[in-house]
Protein backbone atom coordinates (compact mmCIF):
# COMPACT_ATOMS: atom_id res chain seq x y z
CA UNK A 1 0.00 0.00 0.00
CA UNK A 2 1.37 3.32 -1.10
CA UNK A 3 -0.62 5.78 1.31
CA UNK A 4 -0.35 6.02 4.98
CA UNK A 5 -3.39 5.01 6.20
CA UNK A 6 -6.28 2.78 4.78
CA UNK A 7 -8.50 5.06 3.32
CA UNK A 8 -11.67 4.31 1.99
CA UNK A 9 -11.72 5.31 -1.10
CA UNK A 10 -15.99 6.24 -2.08
CA UNK A 11 -18.21 8.72 -3.71
CA UNK A 12 -17.75 11.98 -1.66
CA UNK A 13 -19.35 15.69 -2.30
CA UNK A 14 -17.45 18.67 -3.07
CA UNK A 15 -15.69 20.82 -0.77
CA UNK A 16 -18.59 23.31 0.70
CA UNK A 17 -15.68 25.95 -0.14
CA UNK A 18 -15.15 24.60 -4.06
CA UNK A 19 -19.52 24.47 -3.96
CA UNK A 20 -20.06 27.90 -2.62
CA UNK A 21 -18.20 29.43 -5.30
CA UNK A 22 -19.12 27.64 -8.21
CA UNK A 23 -23.17 28.36 -6.74
CA UNK A 24 -22.47 31.95 -6.43
CA UNK A 25 -20.51 32.04 -10.34
CA UNK A 26 -22.94 30.20 -11.73
CA UNK A 27 -26.00 31.79 -9.97
CA UNK A 28 -25.44 35.16 -8.62
CA UNK A 29 -27.31 38.08 -10.23
CA UNK A 30 -25.37 41.60 -10.13
CA UNK A 31 -27.60 44.08 -9.00
CA UNK A 32 -24.70 46.34 -7.89
CA UNK A 33 -24.62 49.37 -10.27
CA UNK A 34 -21.47 50.88 -8.58
CA UNK A 35 -20.22 47.54 -9.24
CA UNK A 36 -20.92 47.50 -12.89
CA UNK A 37 -19.59 51.21 -13.07
CA UNK A 38 -16.40 50.55 -11.56
CA UNK A 39 -16.20 47.17 -13.34
CA UNK A 40 -16.76 49.60 -16.48
CA UNK A 41 -13.43 51.64 -15.33
CA UNK A 42 -11.46 48.33 -14.82
CA UNK A 43 -12.05 47.25 -18.10
CA UNK A 44 -10.78 50.57 -19.66
CA UNK A 45 -8.23 50.89 -16.82
CA UNK A 46 -6.86 47.23 -17.65
CA UNK A 47 -7.18 47.56 -21.71
CA UNK A 48 -4.89 50.78 -21.15
CA UNK A 49 -2.46 49.04 -19.32
CA UNK A 50 -1.83 46.73 -22.04
CA UNK A 51 -1.17 48.63 -24.74
CA UNK A 52 0.80 50.40 -22.65
CA UNK A 53 3.24 47.46 -21.83
CA UNK A 54 3.81 46.92 -25.52
CA UNK A 55 6.26 49.39 -25.89
CA UNK A 56 8.60 47.46 -23.39
CA UNK A 57 10.35 44.71 -25.51
CA UNK A 58 11.00 42.43 -22.35
CA UNK A 59 7.25 42.58 -22.34
CA UNK A 60 6.41 42.38 -25.95
CA UNK A 61 8.82 39.15 -26.38
CA UNK A 62 6.11 37.04 -25.15
CA UNK A 63 3.68 37.94 -27.03
CA UNK A 64 2.10 36.40 -30.07
CA UNK A 65 1.57 32.41 -31.11
CA UNK A 66 3.45 30.06 -28.33
CA UNK A 67 5.04 28.47 -31.56
CA UNK A 68 5.73 30.69 -34.73
CA UNK A 69 2.94 30.01 -37.32
CA UNK A 70 0.36 29.14 -34.54
CA UNK A 71 -2.36 31.18 -35.12
CA UNK A 72 -6.06 30.41 -35.44
CA UNK A 73 -8.09 32.86 -37.56
CA UNK A 74 -11.41 33.88 -36.02
CA UNK A 75 -9.73 33.37 -32.99
CA UNK A 76 -8.98 35.20 -29.71
CA UNK A 77 -7.58 38.58 -30.35
CA UNK A 78 -4.91 40.48 -28.64
CA UNK A 79 -5.54 43.96 -28.20
CA UNK A 80 -2.65 46.46 -29.63
CA UNK A 81 -1.61 43.73 -32.23
CA UNK A 82 -2.71 41.59 -34.90
CA UNK A 83 -2.46 38.24 -33.21
CA UNK A 84 -5.18 35.63 -33.28
CA UNK A 85 -4.97 33.05 -31.45
CA UNK A 86 -7.08 29.74 -29.59
CA UNK A 87 -8.00 31.38 -26.20
CA UNK A 88 -5.52 29.35 -23.77
CA UNK A 89 -2.33 31.63 -25.54
CA UNK A 90 -4.46 34.95 -26.19
CA UNK A 91 -5.27 34.72 -22.25
CA UNK A 92 -1.82 34.16 -21.51
CA UNK A 93 -1.07 37.17 -23.99
CA UNK A 94 -3.68 39.56 -22.51
CA UNK A 95 -2.76 38.86 -18.69
CA UNK A 96 0.85 38.99 -19.54
CA UNK A 97 0.30 42.81 -21.10
CA UNK A 98 -2.12 43.89 -18.35
CA UNK A 99 -0.18 42.91 -15.62
CA UNK A 100 3.41 43.34 -16.83
CA UNK A 101 3.93 47.10 -15.28
CA UNK A 102 2.17 46.67 -12.44
CA UNK A 103 -0.25 49.19 -13.46
CA UNK A 104 -3.22 47.93 -12.84
CA UNK A 105 -5.89 47.59 -9.90
CA UNK A 106 -4.81 45.80 -6.47
CA UNK A 107 -6.69 44.57 -3.59
CA UNK A 108 -5.18 44.37 -0.17
CA UNK A 109 -5.86 42.04 2.84
CA UNK A 110 -4.28 38.73 4.42
CA UNK A 111 -3.02 37.79 0.69
CA UNK A 112 -2.21 40.50 -2.50
CA UNK A 113 -3.15 40.83 -5.49
CA UNK A 114 -4.67 42.13 -8.70
CA UNK A 115 -8.11 41.29 -9.86
CA UNK A 116 -8.25 42.36 -13.08
CA UNK A 117 -5.46 40.32 -13.55
CA UNK A 118 -8.21 37.78 -14.61
CA UNK A 119 -8.97 39.65 -17.64
CA UNK A 120 -6.76 38.10 -19.21
CA UNK A 121 -8.93 34.90 -18.84
CA UNK A 122 -12.25 36.76 -19.91
CA UNK A 123 -11.72 38.76 -22.46
CA UNK A 124 -9.60 36.09 -24.25
CA UNK A 125 -12.70 33.60 -23.89
CA UNK A 126 -15.45 36.34 -24.41
CA UNK A 127 -13.87 37.68 -27.81
CA UNK A 128 -13.40 33.83 -28.65
CA UNK A 129 -16.89 33.23 -27.67
CA UNK A 130 -18.44 35.94 -29.41
CA UNK A 131 -16.43 35.36 -32.68
CA UNK A 132 -17.19 31.40 -32.64
CA UNK A 133 -20.95 31.64 -32.07
CA UNK A 134 -21.78 34.44 -34.74
CA UNK A 135 -20.08 32.25 -37.03
CA UNK A 136 -22.46 29.87 -36.07
CA UNK A 137 -25.73 32.32 -36.35
CA UNK A 138 -25.83 32.39 -32.19
CA UNK A 139 -25.85 35.66 -29.98
CA UNK A 140 -22.63 37.01 -28.88
CA UNK A 141 -21.66 37.83 -25.56
CA UNK A 142 -21.98 41.91 -24.37
CA UNK A 143 -19.82 43.81 -22.56
CA UNK A 144 -22.38 43.39 -19.77
CA UNK A 145 -21.22 39.74 -19.72
CA UNK A 146 -18.02 40.64 -19.51
CA UNK A 147 -18.39 43.21 -16.73
CA UNK A 148 -20.54 40.85 -14.76
CA UNK A 149 -17.89 38.12 -15.21
CA UNK A 150 -15.17 40.57 -13.83
CA UNK A 151 -17.49 41.55 -10.89
CA UNK A 152 -17.47 37.53 -10.33
CA UNK A 153 -13.85 37.27 -10.59
CA UNK A 154 -12.78 39.77 -8.54
CA UNK A 155 -15.00 38.89 -5.57
CA UNK A 156 -13.81 35.49 -5.27
CA UNK A 157 -10.42 36.29 -5.73
CA UNK A 158 -10.69 39.02 -3.53
CA UNK A 159 -12.85 37.22 -0.83
CA UNK A 160 -10.70 33.95 -0.70
CA UNK A 161 -7.71 36.63 0.15
CA UNK A 162 -9.42 38.28 3.29
CA UNK A 163 -8.35 35.72 5.72
CA UNK A 164 -6.21 33.17 3.38
CA UNK A 165 -2.58 34.22 3.48
CA UNK A 166 -0.73 32.08 0.86
CA UNK A 167 2.53 34.45 0.96
CA UNK A 168 2.69 33.26 4.68
CA UNK A 169 3.42 30.00 3.27
CA UNK A 170 5.28 31.12 0.86
CA UNK A 171 2.88 30.49 -2.26
CA UNK A 172 2.11 33.11 -4.87
CA UNK A 173 -1.11 35.06 -5.00
CA UNK A 174 -1.80 34.50 -8.83
CA UNK A 175 -3.32 31.23 -7.56
CA UNK A 176 -6.18 33.40 -6.20
CA UNK A 177 -6.40 34.36 -9.79
CA UNK A 178 -6.40 30.81 -11.51
CA UNK A 179 -9.34 30.14 -9.06
CA UNK A 180 -11.21 32.99 -10.36
CA UNK A 181 -10.54 32.47 -13.49
CA UNK A 182 -11.43 29.08 -13.94
CA UNK A 183 -14.81 29.42 -12.20
CA UNK A 184 -16.03 32.24 -14.75
CA UNK A 185 -14.34 30.68 -17.53
CA UNK A 186 -16.14 27.38 -17.02
CA UNK A 187 -19.35 29.03 -16.43
CA UNK A 188 -18.38 31.36 -19.96
CA UNK A 189 -18.58 27.72 -21.88
CA UNK A 190 -21.66 27.13 -20.40
CA UNK A 191 -20.80 24.80 -18.38
CA UNK A 192 -23.05 23.12 -15.52
CA UNK A 193 -22.35 23.29 -11.56
CA UNK A 194 -20.77 19.63 -11.48
CA UNK A 195 -18.82 20.58 -14.73
CA UNK A 196 -17.44 23.94 -12.49
CA UNK A 197 -16.74 22.18 -9.42
CA UNK A 198 -14.65 19.30 -11.51
CA UNK A 199 -12.44 22.54 -13.06
CA UNK A 200 -12.18 24.41 -9.71
CA UNK A 201 -11.23 21.06 -7.93
CA UNK A 202 -8.31 20.24 -10.55
CA UNK A 203 -7.42 24.32 -10.10
CA UNK A 204 -6.58 23.68 -6.51
CA UNK A 205 -4.95 19.90 -7.16
CA UNK A 206 -2.93 22.23 -9.65
CA UNK A 207 -1.57 23.86 -6.24
CA UNK A 208 0.41 27.37 -6.27
CA UNK A 209 3.76 28.73 -7.77
CA UNK A 210 6.46 29.74 -5.18
CA UNK A 211 6.69 33.52 -4.48
CA UNK A 212 10.41 33.02 -4.90
CA UNK A 213 10.38 35.47 -7.75
CA UNK A 214 9.19 38.36 -6.05
CA UNK A 215 11.22 38.20 -3.18
CA UNK A 216 15.67 38.84 -2.64
CA UNK A 217 17.51 36.81 -4.24
CA UNK A 218 15.60 36.13 -6.77
CA UNK A 219 13.06 39.20 -8.06
CA UNK A 220 12.58 38.73 -11.85
CA UNK A 221 10.21 38.80 -14.94
CA UNK A 222 8.24 36.20 -14.01
CA UNK A 223 6.31 38.39 -11.89
CA UNK A 224 4.84 39.87 -14.93
CA UNK A 225 4.35 36.87 -16.41
CA UNK A 226 2.75 35.03 -13.80
CA UNK A 227 -1.12 36.14 -14.19
CA UNK A 228 -0.21 35.44 -17.43
CA UNK A 229 0.29 31.88 -17.05
CA UNK A 230 -2.30 31.57 -14.37
CA UNK A 231 -5.42 32.67 -16.37
CA UNK A 232 -4.14 30.86 -19.56
CA UNK A 233 -3.92 27.43 -17.38
CA UNK A 234 -8.21 28.66 -15.93
CA UNK A 235 -8.65 28.60 -19.87
CA UNK A 236 -7.38 25.06 -20.01
CA UNK A 237 -9.10 23.37 -16.87
CA UNK A 238 -12.18 24.92 -17.92
CA UNK A 239 -12.22 23.83 -21.43
CA UNK A 240 -11.01 20.38 -20.24
CA UNK A 241 -14.12 20.22 -17.75
CA UNK A 242 -16.41 21.17 -20.36
CA UNK A 243 -15.09 17.93 -22.42
CA UNK A 244 -15.80 15.36 -20.01
CA UNK A 245 -12.88 15.62 -17.52
CA UNK A 246 -13.28 14.50 -14.01
CA UNK A 247 -12.93 16.52 -10.97
CA UNK A 248 -11.80 15.50 -7.18
CA UNK A 249 -14.27 16.13 -4.49
CA UNK A 250 -12.23 16.56 -1.15
CA UNK A 251 -9.15 18.52 -3.04
CA UNK A 252 -8.64 20.74 -0.57
CA UNK A 253 -9.70 18.46 3.01
CA UNK A 254 -8.23 14.74 1.53
CA UNK A 255 -6.20 14.25 4.50
CA UNK A 256 -2.31 14.14 3.82
CA UNK A 257 -3.17 14.63 0.29
CA UNK A 258 -5.20 17.61 -0.25
CA UNK A 259 -4.18 21.23 -0.79
CA UNK A 260 -4.74 22.28 3.15
CA UNK A 261 -2.68 19.09 4.48
CA UNK A 262 0.51 19.64 1.99
CA UNK A 263 0.10 23.69 1.15
CA UNK A 264 -1.31 25.27 3.77
CA UNK A 265 -0.18 23.74 6.96
CA UNK A 266 -3.44 21.86 7.88
CA UNK A 267 -5.35 25.17 7.77
CA UNK A 268 -9.15 25.44 6.74
CA UNK A 269 -9.68 27.81 3.63
CA UNK A 270 -12.67 30.25 4.43
CA UNK A 271 -14.48 33.07 2.63
CA UNK A 272 -13.82 36.01 4.73
CA UNK A 273 -17.41 36.93 3.87
CA UNK A 274 -20.62 36.19 1.88
CA UNK A 275 -19.83 36.48 -2.16
CA UNK A 276 -21.44 39.73 -3.84
CA UNK A 277 -19.88 42.72 -5.11
CA UNK A 278 -17.57 43.76 -2.02
CA UNK A 279 -14.31 43.65 -4.19
CA UNK A 280 -15.46 45.53 -6.97
CA UNK A 281 -16.72 47.97 -5.39
CA UNK A 282 -13.20 48.58 -3.01
CA UNK A 283 -10.98 47.64 -5.49
CA UNK A 284 -7.78 49.93 -5.61
CA UNK A 285 -6.98 51.30 -8.56
CA UNK A 286 -3.29 52.36 -9.67
CA UNK A 287 -3.75 56.04 -10.83
CA UNK A 288 -0.57 58.00 -10.39
CA UNK A 289 2.05 55.81 -11.19
CA UNK A 290 2.84 52.36 -11.80
CA UNK A 291 4.63 50.93 -7.99
CA UNK A 292 3.59 47.74 -5.87
CA UNK A 293 1.00 49.34 -4.07
CA UNK A 294 1.63 49.78 -0.72
CA UNK A 295 4.02 52.25 -1.73
CA UNK A 296 1.81 54.24 -3.35
CA UNK A 297 1.17 56.94 -0.24
CA UNK A 298 5.03 56.84 0.47
CA UNK A 299 5.16 58.21 -3.34
CA UNK A 300 2.38 60.33 -3.02
CA UNK A 301 4.41 61.87 0.18
CA UNK A 302 7.37 61.98 -1.59
CA UNK A 303 6.14 64.22 -4.35
CA UNK A 304 4.75 66.37 -1.93
CA UNK A 305 8.57 66.53 -0.37
CA UNK A 306 10.26 67.03 -3.49
CA UNK A 307 9.51 71.22 -4.43
CA UNK A 308 11.25 71.56 -1.09
CA UNK A 309 14.32 69.16 -0.79
CA UNK A 310 15.34 68.48 -4.43
CA UNK A 311 17.48 70.77 -4.53
CA UNK A 312 19.17 70.12 -0.82
CA UNK A 313 19.63 66.23 -1.70
CA UNK A 314 23.32 66.16 -0.43
CA UNK A 315 22.54 67.93 2.82
CA UNK A 316 20.40 64.88 4.17
CA UNK A 317 21.20 62.97 7.07
CA UNK A 318 18.18 60.30 7.05
CA UNK A 319 14.67 60.15 6.01
CA UNK A 320 12.40 57.94 7.80
CA UNK A 321 9.79 56.05 6.26
CA UNK A 322 6.71 54.95 8.73
CA UNK A 323 4.90 52.17 6.63
CA UNK A 324 2.81 48.99 8.21
CA UNK A 325 3.37 45.69 8.15
CA UNK A 326 2.28 44.29 4.97
CA UNK A 327 4.92 46.71 3.06
CA UNK A 328 7.79 46.06 5.61
CA UNK A 329 7.35 42.56 4.15
CA UNK A 330 7.28 42.81 0.88
CA UNK A 331 8.84 45.93 -0.49
CA UNK A 332 11.35 47.25 2.14
CA UNK A 333 14.49 46.29 0.43
CA UNK A 334 18.15 47.13 0.81
CA UNK A 335 21.21 46.90 -1.01
CA UNK A 336 21.37 45.93 -4.88
CA UNK A 337 18.61 45.78 -7.50
CA UNK A 338 19.22 43.84 -10.16
CA UNK A 339 16.07 44.89 -12.81
CA UNK A 340 13.39 46.50 -13.51
CA UNK A 341 10.95 44.10 -11.69
CA UNK A 342 13.08 44.51 -8.36
CA UNK A 343 13.26 48.09 -8.47
CA UNK A 344 9.30 48.38 -8.68
CA UNK A 345 9.03 46.23 -5.58
CA UNK A 346 11.58 48.17 -3.53
CA UNK A 347 10.53 50.95 -1.32
CA UNK A 348 13.09 52.93 -0.87
CA UNK A 349 13.63 53.15 -4.59
CA UNK A 350 10.25 54.28 -5.25
CA UNK A 351 10.74 57.31 -2.67
CA UNK A 352 14.16 57.77 -3.88
CA UNK A 353 12.83 58.51 -7.36
CA UNK A 354 9.28 60.41 -6.11
CA UNK A 355 12.58 62.72 -4.30
CA UNK A 356 14.78 63.01 -7.02
CA UNK A 357 12.14 63.56 -10.11
CA UNK A 358 9.45 65.03 -8.49
CA UNK A 359 7.09 62.09 -10.61
CA UNK A 360 7.39 58.21 -11.14
CA UNK A 361 7.02 56.10 -14.63
CA UNK A 362 7.83 53.23 -16.11
CA UNK A 363 11.39 53.93 -17.56
CA UNK A 364 12.42 55.17 -13.73
CA UNK A 365 12.69 51.34 -13.23
CA UNK A 366 14.53 50.74 -16.65
CA UNK A 367 18.61 50.89 -16.25
CA UNK A 368 19.29 53.96 -17.83
CA UNK A 369 17.95 55.73 -14.84
CA UNK A 370 18.83 53.42 -12.40
CA UNK A 371 22.59 53.54 -13.29
CA UNK A 372 22.64 57.38 -11.43
CA UNK A 373 24.41 57.01 -8.25
CA UNK A 374 22.46 59.54 -6.48
CA UNK A 375 19.39 57.27 -6.26
CA UNK A 376 21.40 54.44 -4.02
CA UNK A 377 23.34 57.28 -2.25
CA UNK A 378 19.36 58.33 -1.34
CA UNK A 379 18.35 55.15 -0.80
CA UNK A 380 21.27 54.50 2.13
CA UNK A 381 19.94 57.43 4.08
CA UNK A 382 16.24 55.99 4.55
CA UNK A 383 15.42 54.26 7.99
CA UNK A 384 11.97 52.23 7.67
CA UNK A 385 9.96 51.95 10.97
CA UNK A 386 6.70 50.31 11.26
CA UNK A 387 3.83 52.55 12.62
CA UNK A 388 1.17 49.54 14.70
CA UNK A 389 -1.86 51.77 14.19
CA UNK A 390 -0.76 51.67 10.42
CA UNK A 391 -1.04 47.82 10.14
CA UNK A 392 -4.02 47.59 12.01
CA UNK A 393 -6.09 50.12 10.01
CA UNK A 394 -4.54 48.41 6.84
CA UNK A 395 -7.06 45.45 8.16
CA UNK A 396 -9.45 47.15 9.27
CA UNK A 397 -12.04 46.49 6.63
CA UNK A 398 -14.20 49.82 7.25
CA UNK A 399 -10.83 52.10 6.99
CA UNK A 400 -8.47 49.48 4.29
CA UNK A 401 -5.92 52.30 4.67
CA UNK A 402 -2.60 52.28 3.26
CA UNK A 403 -0.67 54.59 4.90
CA UNK A 404 2.95 55.73 4.66
CA UNK A 405 4.42 58.67 5.88
CA UNK A 406 7.65 60.81 5.50
CA UNK A 407 10.27 62.82 7.28
CA UNK A 408 13.64 63.73 6.09
CA UNK A 409 16.19 65.02 8.45
CA UNK A 410 18.89 67.07 6.98
CA UNK A 411 22.42 67.24 8.70
CA UNK A 412 22.43 70.76 10.34
CA UNK A 413 19.53 69.40 12.62
CA UNK A 414 16.58 70.73 10.60
CA UNK A 415 13.36 68.32 9.42
CA UNK A 416 10.83 68.97 7.16
CA UNK A 417 7.09 67.89 8.36
CA UNK A 418 6.27 64.48 8.60
CA UNK A 419 3.83 64.26 5.87
CA UNK A 420 1.28 61.78 5.92
CA UNK A 421 -0.83 59.94 3.24
CA UNK A 422 -3.36 57.57 4.52
CA UNK A 423 -5.72 56.94 1.04
CA UNK A 424 -3.66 57.00 -2.05
CA UNK A 425 -5.21 57.91 -4.89
CA UNK A 426 -7.68 55.40 -6.33
CA UNK A 427 -8.83 54.26 -3.09
CA UNK A 428 -12.57 54.24 -2.70
CA UNK A 429 -12.74 57.00 -0.46
CA UNK A 430 -10.89 59.34 -2.98
CA UNK A 431 -13.37 57.95 -5.93
CA UNK A 432 -14.67 61.49 -6.96
CA UNK A 433 -10.94 62.71 -8.02
CA UNK A 434 -9.86 59.55 -8.90
CA UNK A 435 -12.41 57.75 -11.36
CA UNK A 436 -11.71 60.95 -14.05
CA UNK A 437 -8.21 60.19 -13.71
CA UNK A 438 -8.67 56.99 -14.56
CA UNK A 439 -10.02 57.98 -17.81
CA UNK A 440 -7.31 60.04 -18.34
CA UNK A 441 -4.98 57.69 -17.79
CA UNK A 442 -6.67 55.20 -19.91
CA UNK A 443 -6.51 58.33 -22.94
CA UNK A 444 -2.93 58.59 -22.29
CA UNK A 445 -2.25 54.82 -22.71
CA UNK A 446 -4.41 54.47 -26.22
CA UNK A 447 -2.23 57.21 -27.75
CA UNK A 448 0.62 55.19 -27.10
CA UNK A 449 -0.28 52.90 -29.99
CA UNK A 450 -3.22 54.30 -31.90
CA UNK A 451 -3.79 57.65 -33.60
CA UNK A 452 -5.38 60.63 -32.02
CA UNK A 453 -8.96 60.18 -34.03
CA UNK A 454 -9.17 56.60 -33.56
CA UNK A 455 -8.63 57.29 -29.77
CA UNK A 456 -11.12 59.72 -29.71
CA UNK A 457 -13.81 57.31 -30.93
CA UNK A 458 -12.39 54.38 -28.54
CA UNK A 459 -12.94 57.02 -26.08
CA UNK A 460 -16.42 58.16 -26.75
CA UNK A 461 -17.64 54.49 -27.20
CA UNK A 462 -15.94 53.20 -23.97
CA UNK A 463 -17.96 56.14 -21.91
CA UNK A 464 -21.22 56.03 -23.04
CA UNK A 465 -21.90 53.69 -20.36
CA UNK A 466 -25.50 52.73 -21.68
CA UNK A 467 -24.30 52.16 -25.03
CA UNK A 468 -21.28 50.21 -24.34
CA UNK A 469 -23.13 47.50 -22.19
CA UNK A 470 -25.10 46.81 -25.21
CA UNK A 471 -22.41 46.35 -27.51
CA UNK A 472 -21.90 42.49 -28.60
CA UNK A 473 -18.16 42.09 -27.11
CA UNK A 474 -16.66 41.28 -30.54
CA UNK A 475 -17.34 44.42 -31.56
CA UNK A 476 -15.59 46.42 -28.67
CA UNK A 477 -12.55 44.31 -29.64
CA UNK A 478 -12.51 45.21 -32.71
CA UNK A 479 -11.43 48.69 -31.71
CA UNK A 480 -7.93 47.77 -30.00
CA UNK A 481 -6.82 45.69 -32.90
CA UNK A 482 -4.28 47.93 -35.22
Amino acid sequence: MSGTENLENKEMTFDPLIVEIANYTLDAEIESEEAYRIAQHVLLDSLGTGLLALRFPDCAKHLGPIVPGATLPGGARVPGTRYELDPVHAAFNIGCMIRWLDYNDTWLAAEWGHPSDNLGSIIALADYLSRTRLAEGKAPLYVKDVLTMSIKAHEIQGVLALENSLNRVGLDHVHLVKIASTAVATAMLGGSREEVCNALSNAWIDGASLRTYRHAPNTGSRKSWAAGDATSRAVRLALMAVGGEMGYASALSAKNWGFQDVLYQGKELTLGRSLGTYVMEHILFKISFPAEFHAQTAVECALELHPSVHHRLNEIDTITLTTHQSAIRIIDKKGPLHNPADRDHCLQYMVAIGLLFGTLTAEHYEEMVAKDPLIDAIREKMVVVEDEQYSKDYLDPDKRSIANAIQIHFKDGTSTEKVVCEYPNGHRRRRDEGLPKVIEKFEAHLLTRFPRKKTAEILKLSLDYERLIQLPFQEFMAHFII
